[in-house]
């Protein structure tokens, strides 16, 4: 009896690892064929946020071609593509489409020259510096290795290519344009992003892999007049310069040591001479958090801080600084941990402990629209990063080499082709669990 039981066990695992091994090779071999044409494509052609429409029309036609059926215009160029196959739950996977307004200097020989204006008609240089051309290629792909697996899964798998991610406001467009209503509500949701600080062919799965995000911009105003006689006027530069600073102190002296906290004034415009103080000054800040108690005491702290500095400054009440708020904010993510150990005992026992990164340290408060999709109600998800640098890029910045460029850096670069073919291989595993028969 116990031989029968360990031959029926090792044919099992033998039929496991034959089942695996092929799916590996069918990927491969999609790759090659279109998959890899595909990602250069959308690496040459990136869209700002909002403006995804050549991308969002090739995705609709990659997705109608697998057999899903496809529709366009979700939240503004969303795409959402159905494919039922017999009765099960229904199970999300979310790929987002937008580019960001950065001049590539990766040195790749399919890096984007596309330069586009934004929907404030801002002319500006755009790039696919976060990994969303891998994303959507690695949603491709998944899209067709299911079709050709319908036989064993049953339920319904729907693929979501989102817009404008990168302005926290695209996953909120395509709620409220009744994506649950019109398409169903899923019983399950997946997303996976790409990153340069985790090694090519793993992946990490973190219990909080995302904090909270406000964007606000603060207009500063002042009284302009000659660079030569700074006293007739109000300067809007300096007094922006020390709000700049004045804001540091919030998070290192308002907010508890051990809460994570981030404000970060990414852009700083005013002036336009060199012997002239101009009237205006425009801060723009992305504010990082990890929960409700925290953001609103670095929200109220940004306020006071930038009202009393100006106050501070002489400003009259009549022309204190405007603080307003650009983007959608959006809430930290947060994965189901029941449907996180889950899926993480798939890919170990499918691909083996070694998948997941040795590497990849969560250091910095990246931020997502994603919450928007799966919060209120709640779905349970999981939102998993796949690696994209070389191990030996990473080991030559070791050795003192190159550093490896971030995320949303002019220098960021990925490794395509296990990277995706890690993004697709995982997706379907994870699917293929969820939706078994």
């Amino acid at each position: 009896m116990k031989r029968l039981l360990l031959l029926s066990l090792l044919l099992a695992a033998t039929a496991a690892g034959a089942a695996e091994s092929e799916l590996h090779a069918a990927i491969a071999r999609d790759y090659q064929a279109k998959l890899a044409p595909l990602f250069e494509h959308l690496h040459r052609h990136p869209e700002l946020s909002f403006l995804e429409v050549n991308t969002a029309r090739r995705m609709a036609q990659e997705l109608r071609a697998a057999g899903f059926e496809v529709t366009e215009g979700v939240g503004g160029t969303g795409v959402v593509a159905l494919l039922k196959n017999g009765t099960g739950p229904l199970v999300m996977l979310r790929a987002d489409m937008d580019g960001l307004p950065v001049e590539e200097k990766s040195g790749l020989p399919y890096a984007s020259t596309v330069v586009q204006k934004d929907t404030a008609g801002r002319l500006s240089p755009v790039a696919h510096a976060c990994g969303h051309d891998v994303h959507m290629t690695s949603l491709v792909g998944t899209a067709h290795q299911m079709a050709a697996r319908r036989g064993q899964w049953s339920g319904t798998l729907m693929l979501i290519a989102q817009p404008a991610e990168e302005r926290t406001g695209g996953a909120l467009a395509m709620r409220k344009d009744q994506i649950w209503s019109r398409f169903g509500q899923p019983d399950y949701a997946l997303a996976l992003h790409v990153s340069s600080e985790a090694e090519e062919g793993k992946i990490d799965v973190s219990e909080a892999p995302y904090s909270g995000v406000d964007t606000l911009e603060i207009t500063i105003h002042g009284v302009g007049t000659h660079g030569a006689s700074p006293h007739l006027g109000k300067d809007p530069i300096v007094l922006g310069a020390q709000i700049v600073l004045a804001l540091q102190t919030i998070i290192t002296r308002d907010l508890a040591p051990r809460e994570p906290g981030l404000i970060t004034v990414g852009s700083f415009h005013g002036g336009s001479k060199s012997n002239i103080i101009g009237d205006k000054a425009v801060l723009e800040l992305t504010v990082r958090t990890e929960s409700p108690e925290a953001r609103e005491l670095v929200l109220k702290a940004i306020t006071r801080v930038t009202l009393n500095t100006a106050r501070a400054a002489g400003v009259a009440e009549t022309m204190l600084p405007e603080i307003k708020a650009t983007d959608a904010p959006a809430p930290p993510i947060v994965n189901d941990v029941a449907l996180s150990n889950r899926l993480k005992k798939v890919w170990a026992a499918q691909l083996g402990p070694g998948i997941f990164s040795t590497r990849y340290k969560r250091g910095g408060m990246g931020a997502e629209d994603y919450p928007a999709l799966v919060n209120a109600p709640t779905i349970p998800s999981v939102y998993f990063r796949i690696g994209g640098t070389a191990e030996a890029a990473f080991a030559a910045a070791d050795k003192g080499g190159p550093a490896i460029a971030a995320n949303h850096s002019p220098l960021f670069r990925i490794e395509p082709d296990l990277t995706i073919r890690t993004g697709v291989e995982t997706s379907v595993l994870a699917l293929l669990d969820l939706l078994k028969k």
